[in-house]
Order: structure tokens, then C-alpha cells, then sequence
């Protein structure tokens, strides 16, 4: 016998569902104006966990009885709150800042694939392969460093006549990378 509520709903349960999606909207809409759009920002795997934290709290408040659309904005409240104290305090002291954000890590030098830094960043060297392939790359002599980025996303940074240092600082292991 076929359990027809698994694919039917009443029609309380779908005014329930509307309303608690105009709710969780208004509450996510107003703590982003509140906090601002650093919230959606993914600058780090803080933001990113926080971004995935965000999106399971709205989607269980829409479509599930518990939690109720009080405690899922409630519970988006305590997020975005968390994430503002993190990103005020991380510009204040370094410890927070080497708390929460990782340090990017050079994982190839011009054309040197850097194994050792791959290892860290558990990346294969197919994933590189395929991420050199993304950025246009059609030979390893256009390559002035890849960067594997506090995000967890890969920076394929190519030659070109004028390079600003700057842009290496705070890189684990860009010390031996040369840029001219």
C-alpha cells in the first residue's frame, strides 16, 4: 500500500511552510543589513562554515515543524552575531587572526610543483592539474606561482612584466619564489 503524506501535504502545513519562509527571509534579510555582506563573504573556512551553518538553519525552519521560525532566527542571530564579534576582534589582535583564518600556502613555484606543500594542503597533484587547466594555463612556462588560498580555493597567478611583492606577503613558502 503506498503511503500517500509522504508526497502530499495539508493545507495548514503548506500556510505553515509559507509563512516560516517569509520569516526566516525577513530575519535573514535584516541581520544581513545589520552585520553587513561580510557575512556571505567566504574570505576564510570561518565564513564558509558559517555560510553552510546559515543555509541549514533556513532550511530546516522552512520545512520542518521544529525549529520553530522563533528559535531558527534565533539560532541565525547567534551566527551572525558570532561572526561579527570573530571579524571586529580578528582586525584587533593576530591571535584571533591566526585562530580563525588559515595562512595560504604557495603549492607551485613557476613551473616547481611543490610536493611537500600539496601534502599539506592535501590537494593531488590531478587536482592542480585540473585547476592550472581552469586558469587558461597550456604550458607550465606561464606559471608564476599557485596559491592555495585561506578559502580552500586555488590561485593560478601567471608571469607578467611587472609584479608587486606585495601580493606574496603572508604566503607560507612564497620566501624562494621569484619574481622577476
Amino acid at each position: 500500500m503506498i503511503d500517500w503524506s509522504w508526497i502530499t501535504a495539508t493545507y495548514t502545513e503548506l500556510l505553515m511552510v509559507t509563512l516560516s519562509g517569509l520569516g526566516i527571509y525577513v530575519a535573514l534579510l535584516a541581520f544581513t543589513r545589520l552585520v553587513g555582506l561580510r557575512s556571505f563573504s567566504k574570505m576564510s573556512s570561518f565564513d564558509f562554515a558559517i555560510t553552510v551553518a546559515f543555509g541549514s538553519i533556513i532550511a530546516t525552519t522552512l520545512v520542518a515543524k521544529t525549529p520553530s521560525l522563533a528559535v531558527g532566527a534565533m539560532g541565525l542571530a547567534v551566527l551572525f552575531g558570532i561572526q561579527f564579534i570573530v571579524s571586529k576582534t580578528r582586525n584587533l589582535t593576530t591571535a584571533v587572526e591566526r585562530l580563525v583564518d588559515n595562512v595560504p600556502l604557495l603549492i607551485m613555484n613557476r613551473q616547481q610543483v611543490l610536493t611537500d606543500h600539496l601534502k599539506q594542503a592535501r590537494i593531488t597533484e590531478e587536482d592542480l592539474k585540473a585547476k592550472l587547466r581552469e586558469a587558461g594555463i597550456t604550458h607550465r612556462k606561464q606559471i608564476l606561482a599557485v596559491v592555495f588560498e585561506t578559502t580552500g580555493e586555488v590561485s593560478v597567478l601567471k608571469i607578467t612584466d611587472d609584479i608587486d611583492p606585495w601580493l606574496f606577503k603572508g604566503i607560507r613558502g612564497a620566501e624562494g619564489l621569484v619574481l622577476s
